[in-house]
């Protein structure tokens, strides 16, 4: 049974689950709260918030309510309107003024389909960092896009199909804009965001191949799911969260190529760093590097590696603590905000210094995708249709009724058994003999004499 459109376009407009996340806190409700309130339970409100799945009917109705801005933080545009205008902004660097304290804003490098965290010219690793003092500038890796191609102004397969577009024609028109297929949209974003997502990787495992695996995985599995992807307020962050969980999978352990980690650089203010960080738990050394690394806020942070913001808070406090002992230099810092930009720094610096593998391009990524996809495909057809066969196989040779088996003849309380014809006696034997001879007449034929 299929939804109505009237009924999808009756049903309220949620943020997204990042957003979620946000407009909660900042309203100090707790997961508990609004799970009681909606009707759910807890674990419902954290799928919810990290986009596992959606409420829907009259759940989605009051969750909208409960997290809704309060109307003075409310823009003068609606939602819809601004999501529209994002989709169709220029991937240029925007000018926007510094983020308040209660309202964190975007990250100010690119429109927000595209975050700075993992687009547009950076210092390896990502954008300056929203949560603290701005460190130098640092050489730039990744490569700069052409003026005239807009990051994710993108036309989706499922929008084309349904008839839809991400702005109208005189929006586009006015704007000077071309639209990507979705092809052009994913070469676009694997070039903004692959050489510095390997980078991280590095980072979070110490495995130079292991990094590079993981990225192109990760992209592998963004084509094969590219209306979803394309359509996700961070593509870019869609792709380094599962960059990162590949990455982390403790199944590499069981693979000899992966076993051990790669070989530590040979200044000591680098080794100490990585040593500290390939010492720290898997969990601990994520949000150490999405949040002085890559420069995400808390609430993301927690986010996205799917804690609570106090539990992330104590996470980076012991992963800093644990950097700091190795490190002394980031010990001598007063503040936390200069600890922040001083581990931004060098953590930039030590994945600049590393040579790690450069991915491959992006048709080949493309391609490994739907040749994956295409396998997978015929692999199943291949084990559906052998089925069908050793069923068919089963049915034809099986006998059409149960016949029980002959049981054993055996001895029951000194009965002979009833097995079949018993060996003739040697009196038996006499007597047979004389049957045959004699002719068949008279009573003593009924009566045999016997000699």
């Amino acid at each position: 049974m299929t939804r109505s459109t009237t009924d999808e376009a009756a049903a309220p407009q949620l943020p997204s689950p990042k957003e979620r996340r946000r407009l909660r806190e900042a309203k100090s409700l707790s997961e508990e709260q609004v799970a009681a309130a909606v009707g759910v339970t807890r674990a419902t409100v954290r799928s919810w918030e990290t986009g596992r799945t959606s409420p829907r009917g009259r759940k989605r109705a009051l969750y909208a309510k409960l997290i809704a801005p309060e109307p003075e933080a409310l823009a003068t545009t609606t939602p819809a309107a601004a999501a529209a205008a994002a989709m169709t902004a220029p991937a240029t660097v925007p000018t926007v003024p510094e983020p308040e304290p209660s309202v964190p804003e975007p990250e100010p490098s690119v429109p927000e389909t595209v975050p700075e965290s993992a687009a547009g010219p950076t210092p390896v690793l990502s954008a300056e960092p929203t949560h603290g003092p701005a460190p130098e500038a640092a050489p730039e890796v990744l490569p700069e896009a052409a003026p005239e191609v807009r990051a994710m102004t993108v036309v989706t397969e499922a929008d084309t199909d349904a008839g839809r577009n991400t702005g109208t024609d005189a929006e586009t028109g006015a704007a000077g804009e071309r639209r990507l297929s979705p092809a052009e949209a994913f070469d676009e974003l694997y070039a903004r965001t692959a050489p510095g997502l390997v980078r991280q990787a590095y980072l979070l495992t110490g495995r130079r191949a292991l990094a590079r695996e993981s990225v192109e995985r990760a992209f592998q599995l963004a084509w094969h799911r590219w209306p979803e992807v394309a359509v996700d307020r961070d593509p870019a962050g869609w792709v380094r969260a599962a960059a990162y969980e590949y990455a982390m999978s403790p199944w590499h352990r069981l693979r000899r190529a992966h076993r051990h980690p790669d070989a530590p650089p040979t200044e000591p203010g680098k080794q100490a760093l990585f040593d500290a960080l390939l010492d720290l738990p898997p969990a601990y050394r994520r949000t150490l590097l999405l949040y002085d690394g890559v420069g995400l806020d808390l609430p993301e942070t927690a986010a996205e590696t799917e804690a609570s913001t106090p539990a992330a808070a104590g996470r980076l406090m012991t992963a800093r603590a644990a950097v700091a002992e190795r490190l002394p230099e980031l010990a001598a810092v007063a503040t936390p905000a200069e600890q922040s930009a001083l581990l931004h720094d060098r953590l930039g610096g030590l994945a600049r210094a590393e040579h790690v593998p450069v991915p491959r391009p992006a048709r080949a990524v493309r391609t490994g995708s739907e040749d994956k996809a295409r396998l997978w495909t015929r692999a199943a057809v291949a084990g559906v249709a052998l089925l069908i066969a050793v069923t068919g196989l089963t049915l034809h040779t099986a006998p059409t009724h149960y016949e029980p088996p002959i049981s054993p003849a055996e001895r029951v309380g000194g009965v002979p058994p009833r097995g079949g014809p018993q060996k003739l006696t040697a009196q038996d034997l006499k007597l047979q003999k004389t049957l045959r001879e004699q002719l068949a007449h008279g009573p003593e034929r009924l009566i045999p004499q016997l000699r």
